[in-house]
């Protein structure tokens, strides 16, 4: 049986930093990389003011900078931000107001907002609601 949303968030995984022995996704050898957890991506999403909207680049070097890293894994963390967005949209859906502002770093036009249950609509949704 798959995992949920929930128990993939809750995955026993600690936050690591690596020294990568070659370079990587564009990032030089010697670099040291952050493995984040999704609570680490999430602390970071809760903390976008509403309104305001981030890029997972930005995103990922505030993970870095959180953890003394010159860099955070785009992989690890593009799978952890659509954990967190799933969980939000079961949340929403049981009655629940306040969630993980995952709209804040999604943009609705990148290949992870087709992906999400929501489409890319809820996205632009919720930014507009948030700015007008």
């Amino acid at each position: 049986m798959a995992k949920t949303w929930t128990e993939k968030f809750h995955n026993g995984d600690v936050a690591k930093v690596c020294v990568m022995d070659r370079p990587r996704l564009g990032f030089p050898a010697g670099a040291k990389m952050l493995i984040p957890t999704p609570a680490d991506v999430l602390e970071v999403v809760n903390q976008i003011p509403s309104g305001s909207v981030t890029t997972p680049v930005e995103l990922r070097k505030t993970l870095a900078l959180n953890a003394d890293a010159d860099v955070t894994c785009p992989l690890v963390t593009g799978i952890f931000l659509r954990i967190i967005a799933e969980i939000a949209l079961e949340e929403l859906g049981a009655g629940k107001t306040e969630v993980a502002p995952f709209w804040r770093v999604i943009d609705p036009k990148s290949p992870l907002a087709k992906k999400l249950t929501c489409g890319p609509e809820f996205l632009i949704q919720r930014r507009a609601t948030e700015h007008a």
